[in-house]
């Protein structure tokens, strides 16, 4: 497996606020692929680079070796790049099925004339739409929620649709900002385990998280940043036991009281 998505020296500052500072990245292409960091660290906003929501300060940003570095959302998710956000934004009066079929939208031709019309174009993406949504419904184990309305469901649920929702674009990466945030213990190993399966499915995924316990059982690499700035890249256990880590986690006091305690 190669690198799919790589970042060189990106930074992103917002006048004298350095938010993301010269970080680099590779994400190897299967795999998932970890962010944390204590609160403030910039991993949002380094997640708001890969995406184009926001535009690079400077560095670039490589996808299979082609330069996306401040290119559009739109494009970006074109090219195989799709995330969700922190808070789901799902259509809660819609049913399960109709919220992941607008998933579909970026790769259909339907304009504003053609829906209004019902043109070839339009009942042709329906089709299309209807068809890539099942599928996605089906893929994930969804599929007996189809017609349940989306604000029916419960929590853990919902967050789940809204990923099958990001996967009807058939991304080749998916980012996922905080997915198990405000999710009880159950529904957490319940999402490591739908991730899991994304992945088995051939996908690359990059994910944000707080849980450390969801993230050290899930992810094949991780990347630490703090104050905007990578302090770690590597393996679950290289960066469960680095020093700079616990330090930014756990503070200063703590790491150096536990080597006197284990000296």
């Amino acid at each position: 497996m190669g690198i799919i998505l790589e970042a060189k020296g990106v930074s992103k500052h917002f006048g004298g606020l350095k938010a993301v500072n010269h970080v680099n990245m590779k994400v190897t292409e299967g795999s998932v692929f970890g962010i944390i960091g204590p609160n403030g660290a910039g991993k949002t906003t380094f997640f708001n680079l890969c995406s184009g929501t926001h535009k690079v300060t400077s560095g670039n940003i490589f996808f299979k070796g082609e330069d996306i570095t401040n290119k559009t959302p739109e494009e970006i998710a074109r090219k195989g790049i799709v995330r969700t956000f922190q808070n789901i934004k799902l259509f809660k009066y819609l049913s399960v099925l109709d919220n992941v079929k607008v998933g579909c939208h970026i790769n259909t031709k339907t304009r504003m004339l053609d829906a209004l019309l019902h043109t070839k174009t339009y009942k042709a993406d329906e089709e299309y739409a209807t068809k890539q949504a099942q599928k996605v419904l089906e893929e994930v184990g969804l599929t007996g929620y189809a017609d349940t309305k989306a604000g029916n469901l419960p929590y853990g649920l919902q967050r789940k649709v809204e990923i099958a929702r990001a996967l009807a674009a058939d991304p080749e990466i998916l980012l996922l900002d905080e997915p198990a945030a405000g999710m009880n213990p159950a529904e957490t190993w319940s999402l490591l385990e739908f991730i899991k399966n994304i992945k088995a499915a051939g996908r690359t995924v990059m994910v944000i998280e707080h849980d450390m316990k969801f993230v050290m059982n899930l992810c094949d690499e991780i990347l630490v940043l703090s104050f905007g700035e990578k302090i770690c890249e590597g393996l679950p256990d290289q960066v469960k036991n680095d020093e700079q880590v616990q330090t930014a986690y756990f503070g200063k006091g703590t790491i150096q009281k536990s080597n006197e305690v284990s000296g």
